[in-house]
């Protein structure tokens, strides 16, 4: 699932050669889904990966014009754009199916697509539970779904194959108390993970997480010219002073999908700045 690059660097007070080993990602002849891949995280992941040679079916909600986009700057070639609402049971199914029929194969799956809704334990009844059942619907079943179509998929054909799901670090340290459902859906998808893990990496199927603080998206940074003060507080609370770039969080999802490192299976990669250590 990768290929080693081998070059030759001069040294400067010596007229010979060393060699080096460079190990670079290639994810040439492999298709991923990636979902929520219009913006964000998402949208990272899509340009790094087709960047690295992949085919990247590209999942969106509602965002056609953002997905266009994404597309468009990773290659209109290199993308297969699906629309599917997660929010409605039994649709990750289709969606994984109209996937696979771009290229006959799917080889990683990113679990990317996410809602982030506030229900304050004060508010409504009807509010309480529409954020509760809609979180959970995106964050965790849906997630759930495509995890057991991939695994039904890879273990049929014995391919194998890499799924990584997009947690947060609300997983371990909880989030704010108007968002109980986040936190609660992001830690079960740490659960999810390990479980699918230990069952299923005998064959060849590897999953991972990954789980981000804040993080420079189109959805922080609106949040933060609504609220000047919010950004300086976020801050404040991690030590390397600043939010994560979303290249950073796409860089390592492509690194634990590439096959470099396999023993990692189970895993959660913690991007936060330091804010919070576990």
């Amino acid at each position: 699932m990768y290929r080693q690059a081998f070059v030759f660097v001069r040294m400067l007070n010596k007229d010979k050669y060393k060699l080096r080993e460079h190990i670079m990602i290639d994810f040439s002849g492999k298709v991923a889904l990636v979902t929520g891949g219009s913006r964000g995280i998402g949208a990272a992941t899509v340009k790094a990966m087709t960047t690295t040679g992949a085919k990247v079916v590209l999942h969106y909600g509602s965002n056609r014009e953002a997905a266009e986009k994404t597309a468009q700057e990773a290659g209109a070639d290199k993308c297969h754009l699906v629309c599917a609402e997660l929010s409605e049971v039994g649709v990750a199914g289709t969606l994984w199916r109209e996937a696979m029929s771009w290229k006959g194969q799917v080889d990683i799956l990113v679990n990317n697509a996410g809602v982030f809704y506030s229900a304050p334990i004060a508010g409504t009844d009807d509010a309480w539970q529409s954020a509760w059942q809609k979180t959970l619907q995106i964050n965790l079943i849906a997630t759930a779904d495509l995890c057991r179509e991939a695994i039904n998929t890879w273990q049929a054909s014995g391919s194998g194959g890499s799924i990584v799901n997009i947690s947060s670090r609300a997983a371990f340290r909880g989030d704010d108390p108007a968002y109980w459902s986040y936190a609660a859906s992001k830690g079960a998808m740490i659960s999810l993970t390990k479980t699918l893990a230990r069952a299923y990496s005998s064959d060849g199927i590897y999953t991972y997480a990954v789980a981000p603080g804040f993080v420079s998206t189109d959805m922080a940074l609106d949040a933060f010219e609504k609220d000047p003060e919010l950004r300086p507080r976020v801050v404040r609370d991690i030590p390397m002073g600043d939010i994560a770039p979303s290249s950073e969080v796409a860089n390592t999802i492509c690194f634990l999908a590439s096959g470099l490192a396999t023993n990692v299976t189970g895993q959660t990669i913690d991007i936060n700045g330091a804010s919070y250590v576990r």
